[in-house]
């Protein structure tokens, strides 16, 4: 009989392995940003905020460095939005993903692209990023020469779906903002000698190099998601037809059910806490993965706040998203704006300003005052 495990069951294993229960003490930011698979990267900062809050004295320097030594790339990636990756992981990853990319192109902007040869493009852009780095609106003027009358900006965001391109720092790294720099990703990455395929032990205990790609992509999303279903690692990666992958796997995984009926896959050994298992306060980082990873995301929030999730970045009490925060700086005082859904009890709210206090000491750390503020979200019970 297929056992069947409750949001509170989901909640704990997915924390756990998202070291969220925990901060990691002996992993590296590289270690980390390949177990999760990646790190959410539309904006520079929270890629840090993730970290930080995963990683026990996690310094800024110690992903600023990783970027800049080409151990971890920033690029399009999942579901066509910006993330961090372990290098080593982008080049088996990225191919995987070149058909989601492919409509993610037409969906977004194949109105401005219609009538275009796409390969001719992609040939001409390489041809452009062959010997020099372009930022995207150098780009986009370049390919409006050879295309005279369409959008600029569609042209080379197109480009970042059809071609293999990184951003390199220091755009993307903690607080510099300002126009994307584009590089080919064979050969910013053949200027290191770090960055070339190795052989792994993937998260079932083979070697993640004699695997197909799409298995290592599912096993590699359940040890740090799962348990999880087929519609979770789709949400996740914006891949489809992974059922035929999840099948291929089937006996070597083991198999729950959620309480709705739901099947969900996991690996063999993977850590399934007791669902009473203590969870710090967290704050999570904007679009961070693990309330954006599944579907099916009530083992992170009720309904009602997942609209929230999208635009803000979340708080955790006890495992669960129970609020939203910011920090503004001005005139060297930097406010930390805490927006509960609810009220907490006076021992969630101590907890919430203790970590909270540790957060602006690493976020803001320059900052002459720092301020804790309380208040509801407007409209929500």
């Amino acid at each position: 009989m297929t056992a069947t495990l409750t949001l509170r069951d989901l909640n704990r294993a997915t924390l756990r392995r998202q070291l969220l229960t925990e901060r990691s003490e002996n992993l590296s930011a590289v270690q980390v940003i390949e177990h999760l698979v990646g790190l959410q990267a539309q904006d520079p900062d929270p890629p840090y905020i993730g970290l930080w809050s995963r990683i026990a004295g996690f310094r800024l320097d110690d992903l600023t460095r990783s970027l800049s030594d080409r151990e971890v790339v920033r690029a399009t990636l999942f579901r066509g939005t910006q993330h961090l990756l372990a290098a080593q992981d982008y080049l088996w990853l990225r191919p995987l993903l070149q058909p989601m990319l492919d409509r993610w192109q037409k969906g977004g902007f194949g109105r401005f692209t219609k009538g275009l040869d796409l390969t001719e493009l992609a040939d001409f852009a390489r041809e452009l990023l062959r010997d020099a780095e372009l930022t995207r609106p150098e780009l986009g003027r370049a390919l409006t020469e050879r295309w005279p009358g369409r959008d600029p900006v569609a042209l080379a965001r197109s480009v970042q779906g059809l071609l293999q391109i990184v951003h390199p720092p220091p755009n993307g790294t903690w607080g510099r903002h300002g126009t994307t720099p584009f590089a080919l990703a064979d050969r910013y990455l053949a200027q290191t000698g770090g960055a070339g395929p190795r052989e792994r032990t993937g998260a079932a205990g083979e070697s993640g190099a004699r695997r197909p790609p799409a298995q290592e992509l599912l096993l590699r999303y359940l040890a740090a998601f799962g348990p999880a279903s087929v519609r979770d690692v789709q949400a996740w990666s914006g891949m489809t037809r992974l059922a035929e992958v999840a099948d291929a796997l089937r006996p070597r995984l083991r198999v729950f059910r959620t309480e709705t009926g739901t099947e969900l896959f996991d690996l063999p050994d993977a850590p399934l806490p007791a669902p009473d298992t203590p969870v710090p306060v967290r704050f999570l980082a904007a679009l961070d993965n693990v309330v954006l990873g599944h579907a099916d995301r009530s083992r992170m929030m009720a309904d009602d706040r997942r609209k929230h999730v999208i635009v803000e970045a979340a708080l955790l009490v006890d495992g669960f998203v129970e609020g939203l925060w910011n920090i503004k700086q001005q005139k060297g005082v930097a406010t930390l704006t805490v927006r509960l859904f609810k009220p907490l009890s006076g021992s969630d709210e101590d907890a919430v300003a203790e970590e909270g206090t540790r957060l602006l000491r690493f976020a803001a750390e320059r900052a002459a005052t720092h301020r804790l503020r309380f208040t509801p979200v407007e409209g929500d019970g």
